[in-house]
């Protein structure tokens, strides 16, 4: 039997969702069931990564509504229930080997309104010490709360040198997005 491991990708760099992806893609690829839950990205938007793993036959629910500044704090509450709730029930249903909770840790670390009883770290804890032994469970977002990095298998920090931004660049199809 197979430990389930909890890995966690933060830090200020680029690259936190593509390393979760690309662990997606080599789940798929032994023919295990994946789920990504992406807590801030809104369905209302095409994103790369969804249009891949889709064709990959992996689960990708966008529950967010964006940036915290484009949508007023009651839509972004009620997203980040909604979102907090699929994954839960995700994640203790034990129907997938591989669940990824995208930008959990920028939803847990918002400070512009109220969340603690929408997406309680207390409850974002228990999820992930009793979830099914058997499923990996990966994390990705700035800011992760030291608690989840306590309780995590694997946790890798990714801080920028250099970047195309600081050149003012916008975000590039396929590469942001």
């Amino acid at each position: 039997m197979r430990r389930g491991m909890t890995l966690t990708y933060t830090g200020n760099g680029k690259g936190k969702t593509t390393a979760a992806v690309g662990l997606a893609v080599r789940a798929a690829g032994r023919g295990m069931k994946v789920r990504m839950i992406q807590f801030i990205k809104s369905p209302e938007r095409t994103y790369g990564e969804k249009l891949a793993l889709v064709k990959l036959g992996i689960d990708v629910l966008p529950m967010g509504v964006g940036f915290t500044w484009r949508k007023t704090p009651d839509e972004h509450r009620q997203a980040l229930q909604a979102a907090w709730q699929e994954a839960q029930r995700t994640v203790m249903s034990g129907a997938y080997d591989l669940v990824i909770w995208d930008e959990i840790h920028n939803a847990l670390a918002i400070d512009r309104f109220p969340i603690a009883d929408v997406l309680p770290i207390e409850e974002v804890l228990t999820v992930i010490r009793s979830r099914p032994s058997h499923v990996h469970l990966v994390m990705t977002g700035r800011n992760a709360h030291s608690d989840v990095r306590a309780a995590s298998d694997l946790v890798s920090v990714i801080e920028p040198e250099k970047h195309y931004y600081e050149e003012g660049v916008q975000a590039i199809r396929g590469l942001e997005f």
